[in-house]
């Protein structure tokens, strides 16, 4: 008997597509952003920032788990609206950023006190929160994007409050 070549197999590296890794790593860079030193005293920017950190880390969830429709229904819906659809382990997630969107687009037009200093490091904290949960829904590994001392800035940011199952403030009684 004649055993005829091994014909070759291509194997689909495991995990998301790299448009979701790439989007989470937009993600990661964004709340660098919001944490860097230069927005320490503009927290429409660092909400801004944060809020887009979630978004784009949302976004890589649809990346890796939406599939097209043939026909689009009920008009235009929201990232967030989507995330609940094909994730719904993250619907308390999109409700508590969805909630957000409307300051944060005050923010990104230049409005000055839409958001307080309180407000715009417990986002920052919630959205590092949230990277870690689609990372971990992604099945890839994470590393926090802001400082974890007990010196960072602001309440805490990078501290870990608020991880775990969903925003904190959903959690709180």
């Amino acid at each position: 008997m004649t055993m005829s070549p091994a014909t070759p197999v291509l194997v689909q590296p495991a995990g998301p597509p790299p448009a979701a890794r790439e989007l989470l790593a937009g993600a990661a860079r964004e709340l660098l952003a919001a944490g860097a030193p230069d927005t320490v005293d503009d927290p429409e920017a660092r909400y801004a920032r944060a809020h887009l950190a979630a978004l784009r880390a949302a976004a890589a969830v649809l990346a890796a788990r939406a599939r097209p429709r043939g026909r689009r229904s009920g008009g235009v819906r929201s990232a967030w609206v989507l995330l609940a659809e094909v994730a719904p382990e993250l619907g308390e997630w999109a409700a508590f950023f969805a909630a957000g969107a409307g300051k944060r687009a005050a923010a990104e037009a230049g409005l000055r006190g839409v958001v307080s200093e309180r407000e715009a490091d417990d986002l920052v904290r919630e959205a590092e929160s949230f990277l870690a949960v689609v990372a971990r829904v992604l099945g890839v590994a994470h590393q926090p994007a802001l400082p974890t001392e007990p010196g960072a800035r602001g309440s805490g940011v990078g501290s870990g409050v608020g991880s775990g199952a969903g925003p904190a403030i959903a959690r709180a009684s």
